[in-house]
């Protein structure tokens, strides 16, 4: 299939819903990845997994990603995530979080490169849609390897792969390895996805230029600023460089997430969802310190909208 754009959402564990990643394409997203989904918790018919599977039709083209070590239970879970109309299949080898490797899942495969090849062959015989490989340079600085594991999932099957250029080791820390991007791009002949700290137009022209990648993701430079797909969009097309929405945009943007997450997740769940989404909208404003205590106690859309109207009136002409 065909992607049309610049910049993709990354999956992000508790923020990458469908209330984001909708209002992400909305803005511009070429393409969307779900919240990674235990193949475990699929094969134990969890609802908790179900749930994270589910796409809506605003939504496209969409990737569900799915985590875990275990080859046939891998392509037990990419069958059910195609039952669920997705796109893509994304096999996630990339997650570096503590309770995801040491049970072997995530950035724990990239030390075992056999493994993962062998997963990804059995997902791609298991169904008829794509299947995507997201991956780090390395599992540490000794063990730089995304271009081998690259080139045996391509061999594997896989129709894409996504690289964040840091290690494990280094979690989210700078800096990111540019030139491991390129090297993935010039080793196989499949598309490749750069990924790491692009958060704006200069930075995604910057991983387009250093690394020769087909596709940018976005990640964490998505957070409370979904317009940045907007943004990366406009430079590519017009050669122009869009400012930061004025702070009453902003905040309407704000509102509209959080409405559309207590839609979607009912108000109690919403709400305290909305608290790490509504303290990232206004970082770096006047007086947001304040404001973040205020947000930890949120519980109504109300409440979101007296606190958005007093962020507005702090900072006038921002």
């Amino acid at each position: 299939m065909n992607i049309d754009g610049y910049a993709a959402l990354a999956p992000m564990a508790g923020v990458a819903d469908m209330a984001f990643r909708e209002l992400c394409v909305e803005y511009g997203a070429a393409y969307v990845v779900s919240e990674m989904v235990s193949s475990k918790g699929v094969s134990m018919h969890d609802r908790k997994s179900g749930a994270l599977m589910v796409l809506s039709e605003k939504e496209r083209p969409a990737a569900i990603q799915i985590f875990g070590s275990d080859p046939s239970t891998m392509a037990e879970a990419a069958v059910k995530a195609q039952s669920f109309t997705c796109d893509i299949v994304d096999i996630n080898m990339g997650c570096p979080a503590p309770k995801i490797v040491n049970s072997g899942n995530g950035s724990a495969l990239m030390k075992n490169p056999e493994l993962a090849e062998r997963i990804t062959a059995e997902c791609v015989k298991a169904i008829s849609l794509p299947v995507t490989v997201k991956m780090r340079s390395g599992w540490d600085e000794n063990s730089v390897n995304a271009v081998e594991l690259a080139k045996g999932c391509e061999a594997a099957g896989a129709s894409a792969i996504t690289v964040h250029g840091r290690t494990r080791a280094q979690m989210y820390a700078p800096p990111v390895n540019i030139d491991i991007i390129r090297q993935v791009k010039e080793s196989v002949k499949i598309p490749v996805i750069g990924n790491g700290d692009v958060d704006g137009a200069l930075s995604a022209k910057a991983m387009f230029e250093n690394t020769g990648c087909d596709l940018v993701m976005v990640g964490r430079g998505a957070l409370g600023r979904p317009w940045v797909f907007a943004q990366i969009n406009e430079y590519f097309r017009t050669g122009n460089i869009l400012p930061e929405p004025p702070l009453e945009e902003r905040m309407r943007v704000m509102l509209n997430h959080i409405q559309r997450l207590c839609d979607y997740k009912g108000d109690y769940i919403g709400m305290r969802e909305a608290r790490k989404h509504a303290a990232w909208y206004i970082r770096d404003i006047r007086g947001a310190a304040a404001f973040r205590n205020e947000i930890g106690r949120l519980e109504s859309m109300e409440q979101l909208s007296e606190l958005a109207q007093k962020v507005i009136q702090s900072n006038p002409g921002i």
